[in-house]
């Protein structure tokens, strides 16, 4: 076995103690000098405080989440006040963050901690991944930063970290590859100060070893890793295969009785579940056959700019039309929670970022 890089002669095998104990110095050593220490869920660490952290930065930069996380704790500063939240709310203080199932399952696991677990985080790994919304790797960075209990995490940060050190071969989205780094993860994690090795990897990921322009020469295990022996550190992990996102398109009803809008509560499945938006259609002939169904009156009709939302798996192409009435009609959706709404009032209830940001543009104008 080589002594500048134990790993080149097995890079299927898991590391061995000294390995582990090697790469383990290495990277509390550097956390110590260099990590980072104070970020707002690192003080006063409850595993409340964790959770949330953890589910807001899953797929979120930390830059993007610090000040959406310190708005929620100021409101929602225990699982208790969570819990008796009404869903509006914690839509609300979630709006912009994306990927909204993460607030729904929030809000059910505050829920079920305080109806089931009296309002106390369960200090055992499969109970926490038992509850609405913690994975395998929440649960780990929970017990490990908040518990003290040693647990591996495979977030997106350490996934780059162990791909590139082991020089892991295919998508870590595959079942076999996930098990791999799983196992390698599980190897490193040491029983005493698994909070700062959990916080440590993690930062590596997010400053070192990082996606497009890894810091080599910076890290503290550039002589134990194989991605950068071999000089193409970037190639790691490798990407998921590209499959062309496919293009939607839909017609949004912006309609106005002088300075109100009515919104519809979406389904709590599908995108920007329970959250409220303006009423769909799949074309703007579909608008028109609405508006004279109910038998509506525009005083103007105007069809806005259209733009583009773009989700993980497709693209959306939203044509808003804006439709001043001469009187209000009680509804226009048959079968669904909806409202008339005014500028003020918009404030308040939970919008999906594009919604949000055409609906100010119209208030803006009108």
């Amino acid at each position: 076995m080589s002594k500048k890089n134990p790993y080149l002669a097995v890079p299927d095998a898991p590391p061995g103690p000294a390995e582990s104990q090697l790469f383990q110095r290495r990277v509390l050593a550097w956390f110590d000098h260099f990590g980072r220490h104070n970020l707002p869920w690192q003080r006063d660490i409850t595993p409340y405080r964790v959770w949330v952290s953890e589910i807001m930065l899953q797929q979120t930069q930390v830059t993007t989440v610090i000040p959406y996380y310190q708005r929620f704790m100021q409101r929602f500063p225990t699982v208790a006040a969570l819990a008796a939240s009404p869903q509006d709310d914690v839509l609300q203080h979630w709006a912009g963050l994306g990927y909204y199932a993460r607030a729904r399952n929030l809000h059910r696991c505050a829920q079920v901690v305080v109806a089931e677990h009296g309002g106390q985080f369960p200090r055992d790994l499969d109970a926490l991944t038992a509850l609405p919304g913690i994975g395998r790797s929440t649960a780990g960075a929970i017990a490990s930063i908040s518990m003290g209990i040693p647990a591996p995490i495979l977030d997106g940060n350490v996934k780059r970290v162990l791909t590139r050190v082991h020089a892991v071969e295919g998508w870590p989205g595959t079942t076999t590859v996930a098990n791999r780094l799983w196992q390698i993860a599980e190897h490193y994690t040491p029983r005493q100060r698994c909070a700062h090795f959990t916080q440590a990897m993690m930062d590596l990921g997010a400053t070192v070893c990082t996606r497009g322009k890894p810091a080599c020469t910076l890290c503290p295990l550039v002589d134990l890793c194989q991605a950068a022996a071999q000089g193409n550190p970037t190639d790691y992990p490798h990407a998921k295969p590209k499959k062309q996102k496919p293009v939607r398109a839909t017609w949004m009803l912006a309609l106005q009785y002088r300075r109100q809008i009515l919104l519809y509560r979406r389904p709590q499945q599908g995108i920007w579940g329970g959250l409220w938006s303006l009423p769909e259609y799949p074309s703007e002939q579909a608008v028109q056959e609405a508006l004279a169904l109910r038998g509506l009156q525009p005083s103007t009709v105007e069809a806005l700019a259209p733009f583009r939302h773009s989700f993980s798996h497709y693209h959306l192409d939203i044509h808003p039309i804006q439709v001043r009435l001469r009187r209000k009609p009680a509804a226009i959706m048959d079968g669904e929670e909806q409202v008339w709404y005014n500028g003020e009032q918009l404030q308040q209830v939970g919008l999906a970022a594009p919604v949000k940001s055409l609906l100010q543009q119209i208030d803006q104008v009108s």
